[in-house]
């Protein structure tokens, strides 16, 4: 059983400039954990102090239990994927496969043996004798992967390694990755700002901003309860509508629309109200809740259009909404009618950010 672990886990290049700040952070057996945020917000510089290649300004990493901040990146037995895949350009596929375990003395008929069975999972039988110069991108990657694979590490990291291919590639590769690492039994660290990746691939997600662990949680609370508006608004394409509403008597007033507040919220003159696109829908006759409004622009997405909303407000504040709109009309200009269900909708506190209650 393998198990990574991170301690409050800090690094201070200068006291302008903390990329982590007190992270803790457990990834169990088989547990796929992927490393969620913007540029900048610390995930690269988490995986290259797992790594060893940066070293903690304060806090601990234990691989199985063991403590290995101090110990050097070639005995900790990780397994890393770059971004840039790191072939050996003058070495066939077999010798880039093998490289790792000739360093680490792995006899021949072992070495042997995981080649074939890696080559074999990631369909490489073919490639074998070829030199990277002569692979595609996807096949390089495989490759990278391959590497990782053979060395039957404790722990795998991986580093944006789809980022350099292209659109329907990474998509190909990011099937391939679920598939592969389904069947690993040892902790997978994965950094991406693609929350497609993220929320594909992981069994955890770690939101990160600012340094700071924003939530830690499975893809599904992830999307559907947003520890905070950060989370809310990063998670999610289209993004969800975020909008500052005042409160009266118990409910948040939008546009002409009153919505019953959450349990949990106080009595405060402003609330943060959230809705995501998909949850907004043109209403129907046996619809509660309702709001007036006006499609003033429209993006076709293919599947659906999605429209931007100017919403009729007894507040005097223009507000606009974004809504998925079924493909078959045509919305510019339209008057429309969207309905709201209280069950769909995100309430968070607008000083802090930080979510306020389920709804109702």
């Amino acid at each position: 059983m393998a198990k990574l672990q991170l301690i409050h886990l800090n690094k201070t290049f200068s006291p302008k400039v903390v990329p982590v700040k007190d992270i803790n952070l457990t990834v169990e057996d088989g547990e796929f954990l992927s490393l969620l945020g913007p540029s900048g917000c610390g995930k690269s510089t988490i995986l290259r102090m797992i790594a060893g290649l940066e070293e903690p300004t304060r806090g601990q990493v234990l691989i199985n239990d063991h403590d290995v901040t101090q110990v050097k990146p070639g005995d900790r037995n990780i397994a890393m994927v770059f971004q840039s895949y790191a072939l050996y350009p003058h070495m066939t596929v077999s010798q880039n496969l093998s490289a790792g375990l000739k360093l680490k003395k792995v006899p021949k008929d072992e070495s042997d043996r995981r080649i074939q069975d890696v080559s074999r999972i990631l369909g490489l039988e073919d490639l074998m004798q070829s030199k990277p110069g002569q692979l595609s991108g996807g096949q390089r990657q495989r490759v990278a992967v391959g590497r990782a694979l053979v060395r039957n590490p404790d722990v795998f990291l991986l580093d944006e390694p789809l980022s350099n291919l292209d659109a329907l590639l990474r998509e190909n590769v990011r099937a391939d990755l679920k598939q592969i690492f389904a069947s690993q039994s040892v902790p997978v660290v994965y950094v991406t700002h693609d929350q497609t990746e993220a929320m594909t691939l992981s069994t955890k997600v770690a939101v990160l901003n600012d340094g700071y662990l924003q939530q830690l949680d499975t893809p599904d609370r992830i999307y559907n309860h947003p520890a905070n508006q950060f989370v809310a608004s990063f998670v999610g394409s289209p993004r969800m509508n975020l909008i500052p509403v005042p409160c009266q008597a118990g409910h948040a007033l939008l546009g002409t629309c009153k919505i019953p507040l959450p349990m949990g919220a106080k009595a405060q003159p402003q609330i943060m109200l959230g809705i995501r696109p998909e949850h907004l829908r043109p209403a129907q006759s046996t619809d509660e809740y309702t709001l007036q409004g006006q499609v003033i622009l429209v993006e076709n997405l293919g599947m659906y259009k999605l429209g931007s909303i100017r919403i009729s407000s007894n507040q005097g504040l223009p507000i606009v909404l974004r809504s998925l709109l079924p493909p078959t009309e045509d919305w510019l200009n339209q008057a429309i009618t969207l309905a709201i269900s209280p069950k769909s909708l995100h309430w968070f506190d607008v000083q802090s950010g930080e979510a306020i209650a389920e709804a109702p």
